[in-house]
């Protein structure tokens, strides 16, 4: 499940990445969490809706902004409603490749972890919006093809790459009795409740071989509205102490 909110070209991508290279070997149920108000995402998710993919069940979960803007509301909402097996908590950045869904699917067969993560994942250099962002009108792109990607190992069940047993998930639910992780905002807030969710669980998570997947690394934030071209220029600053040839 992802969340999205003015991030409708990220979103187009994860979506896209679905429909070039569908699952063969499980069944995935994709939820958006989104609001009425990103025009550009609902006009994408309509667009998406009418694309009949195998082994891909589309599930559009629309909430009011003050809710949406706390992303543990609808990871908690999700968790408590879901009916799978594994639920992956994720972000529209990333990207499912050809065999990455049915590697995962193989990979979990027999395991009743409380909480895995992929051993490592392949990540793009950190882009402008203007390197990846499409067409005025919404669209569903695979762009797999078009950035480098390096791989990167992973340490943990960082944020976008959470991947929760079912019955955790139902019996737990996402923060849910942390007061200040459910409590609704009037902008985005920053996404902090990943770690108070591994000290919840009590683990850090196990990694687990996922093929291929991918992440676009972006310099813009577009959820934090102006404060996000402030990001923007701190992550640059920071690629670059980081990168310094």
């Amino acid at each position: 499940m992802s969340h999205c909110w003015n991030y409708s070209h990220l979103l187009e991508c994860q979506l896209g990445s679905l429909v070039a290279a569908p699952p063969l070997d499980v069944e995935v149920t994709m939820t958006v969490y989104h609001s009425s108000a990103d025009i550009r995402t609902v006009q994408l998710l309509a667009l998406a809706a009418r694309e009949e993919v195998p082994g891909v069940r589309w599930n559009w979960r629309c909430l009011p902004p003050e809710q949406l803007f706390r992303r543990s509301i609808g990871r908690n909402h999700a968790a408590l409603a879901t009916d799978a097996d594994w639920i992956w908590f994720t972000d529209c950045d990333v990207l499912f490749p050809e065999g990455c869904l049915d590697g995962l699917g193989k990979a979990l067969q027999g395991r009743t972890d409380p909480l895995v993560y992929p051993s490592s994942e392949r990540l793009t250099s950190l882009l402008t919006d203007d390197a990846f962002r499409g067409a005025e009108a919404p669209a569903l792109r695979d762009v797999l093809a078009s950035f480098d990607f390096v791989d990167v190992p992973v340490t943990r069940a960082k944020g976008p790459l959470q991947i929760t047993h079912g019955d955790v998930a139902r019996a737990n639910g996402y923060c849910r009795d942390i007061a200040a992780y459910q409590r609704t905002e009037t902008a985005f807030a920053k996404c902090h409740e990943d770690t108070a969710f591994r000290w919840l669980l009590g683990t850090q998570g196990s990694p687990v071989p996922v093929p291929g997947v991918a992440r676009i690394r972006h310099q813009a934030k577009g959820r934090y509205g102006d404060a996000g071209a402030i990001r923007g220029a701190v992550r640059r600053l920071q690629e670059r102490l980081r990168h310094p040839d």
